[in-house]
């Protein structure tokens, strides 16, 4: 029986995590890769606009499958692509970022080759984009299966990005040694706890839910990347727990649930009543340890004791100031489960969907758009929200039930939700993936457009056009020239980029915004619709709160 070379054993071994794409753009040096992808059943290549774009794809089909693989080439191709690659760490994404490397003969020889920098140091790249990763290796024919496996094992336990180099030469060599059979991401043990120190924070958690009055919940989307925000729902269902999100993990569990409460901002909160549930609670359950940021807090106008609050995080837990280590979330939550009894109370009133307002030829705006697009989701949708102040304002969206949504809000790179959008529809086994992005973000990764059609991808998208960089508009005090950007015919993109069958339309008043709607809903396939949003709304926060941000990004 023929060996595997080592690109063709790297790639079934990923494939076996249940990875079925490989996003990238190809080059000459990871022709081993691009080829070996060929040559691996049940494995198929996505090439991408360009390498950034191919990271954020990436990123946004790890969100549905738990994994993915990049393909990029040395140098200009692994640089290009490492702001997407930072993100996948930001969001604890564990995307496997292979790089084609020159040959080891031309580094012995100390040749001089193209994406180099004009001298014989090969390494130079080696370090920085192992920084956007939690591992690296440098794969050989001999070391392959050993270190793939440490790849592996830490990129999952971490739940982080990894970077595999394979030069030319390497990648078409056999792999020496026993191949390695692997199983299904779902089925893997990612991290494993000390019985001794499992023991004790559980029993310390118990005893705080037990003796609380006004406990309260969150729940972020680290659960979602170890696989068990459905565990997070069966506490807190259990328990009987009100459960409230922030911005960053908006639509990692349920909003149908009878336990939520809404989306906790401080000032910002939506409902305004989620804000006194959360910073008067006596306990606050941290599931997954959220991000005290400007975006989650209103500009750091929270007032949360941390000292009334207990964090589970990945690995280890925080009890006021008792920390627990080698603690694995997963266990944490079995055994919280296993302990907990429903708690009689009255939960606080469940969020409304937002007010439908405007009709006729009154013009679109996002007082009119978004009610409409909340009662438009269906069950098994993925909301895809862009950075911007798109964001913002679907704070306050109630999503129906057994919708789900995806952000980039920490790491906050524009651009992000079109190609994201893209993995996500790709890795997706059923329901629409819906985007929602401004025309800003969207100019900068539209070129992807082509790439969908080319791979029948069929997300029904809303490009939000204000004529602006909002959210800088927002930040940089409004009227600067270098906010405002260039004009384009969106609805024309699709067809200009070679989709075909996509229902395109440019919208500028309600009634046009209800028929296609009403079109979008009897339609199967792609949807792109343009939006005309007024530039003048592009402040979503209240101006204090805006001004609180402000006061501590420039000099007294």
């Amino acid at each position: 029986m023929t060996k595997l070379t080592v690109s063709e054993y790297v790639l079934t071994r990923l494939a076996a995590l249940g990875i079925d794409r490989v996003f990238g753009v190809p080059g000459d040096y990871a022709f081993s890769v691009d080829d070996a992808v060929e040559k691996v059943d049940g494995l198929g290549w996505v090439g991408c606009a360009n390498e950034l774009n191919a990271a954020y794809a990436a990123d946004g089909y790890a969100r549905i499958r738990g994994a993915a693989i990049l393909s990029t080439t040395y140098g200009v191709g692994e640089l290009s692509a490492i702001n997407g690659v930072m993100g996948s760490k930001a969001h604890r994404l564990p995307v496997f970022h292979i790089v084609g490397m020159p040959s080891e003969r031309i580094q012995r020889l100390g040749l001089i080759t193209h994406h180099n920098l004009g001298d014989t140091r090969y390494d130079r790249f080696h370090p920085i984009s192992a920084a956007a990763c939690c591992v690296s290796a440098v794969l050989t024919p001999d070391n392959c299966i050993d270190e793939l496996e440490r790849v592996i094992r830490e990129a999952l336990r971490q739940s982080m990005p990894a970077y595999i180099v394979i030069s030319q030469v390497h990648g078409y060599m056999p792999v020496i040694g026993k191949p390695v059979k692997g199983t299904p991401l779902a089925t893997i043990k990612r991290q494993h706890s000390d019985p001794v120190e499992l023991a004790a924070a559980v029993d310390a958690i118990a005893a705080k839910i037990a003796a609380a009055q006004h406990p309260v919940v969150t729940i972020t989307s680290l659960t979602a990347r170890y696989g068990v925000a459905d565990k997070a729902v069966d506490l807190v269902s259990k328990a009987n727990l009100p459960v409230a999100l922030m911005s960053y993990d908006k639509g990692v569990i349920d909003e149908s649930l009878p336990q939520y409460i809404g989306l906790y901002n401080a000032e910002a909160s939506q409902p305004p009543a989620v804000r006194e549930v959360v910073e008067q609670a006596d306990l606050i359950l941290d599931l997954g340890g959220v991000m005290l940021t400007e975006l989650n807090t209103a500009f750091w106008g929270d007032v949360l004791d941390t000292d009334r609050a207990v964090c589970v995080h990945d690995n280890w837990v925080r009890n006021g100031r008792n920390i627990y280590l080698n603690v694995a979330i997963d266990d944490v939550l079995d055994a919280l489960i296993a302990r907990v009894s429903p708690r009689e109370r009255e939960l606080a009133p469940a969020p409304a969907p937002l007010a439908m307002t405007g009709f006729g030829d009154e013009p679109t705006c996002s007082a009119n758009f978004y009610p409409r697009l909340q009662r438009r989701l269906h069950a098994d949708d993925t909301l895809v929200i862009e950075t911007g102040t798109c964001m913002l304002h679907l704070n306050g969206m109630l999503l129906p039930a057994a919708v789900s949504a995806e952000e980039q809000g920490l790491w906050g790179s524009i651009g992000w939700g079109t190609p994201a959008a893209m993995g996500i529809a790709m890795a997706k086994k059923s329901g629409r993936t819906v985007l929602v992005t401004g025309d800003g973000a969207h100019q900068l990764t539209l070129n992807d457009l082509a790439v969908m059609g080319r791979y029948h991808v069929a997300p029904v998208i809303f490009v939000l056009n204000n004529g602006l960089f909002g959210v800088e508009d927002v930040i940089s005090e409004r009227g600067h020239e270098y906010d405002d950007l260039a004009p384009v015919q969106y609805h024309l993109l699709p067809a200009a980029f070679g989709c075909k069958n996509w229902l395109t339309a440019k919208v500028s008043t309600v009634a046009e915004l209800d028929s296609i709607l009403d079109a979008i809903d009897g339609h199967d396939g792609a949807a792109y619709v343009e939006v005309m949003i007024p530039n003048e709304e592009s402040q979503p926060l209240p101006a204090h709160i805006i001004d609180r941000g402000y006061k501590l990004m420039t000099p007294r």
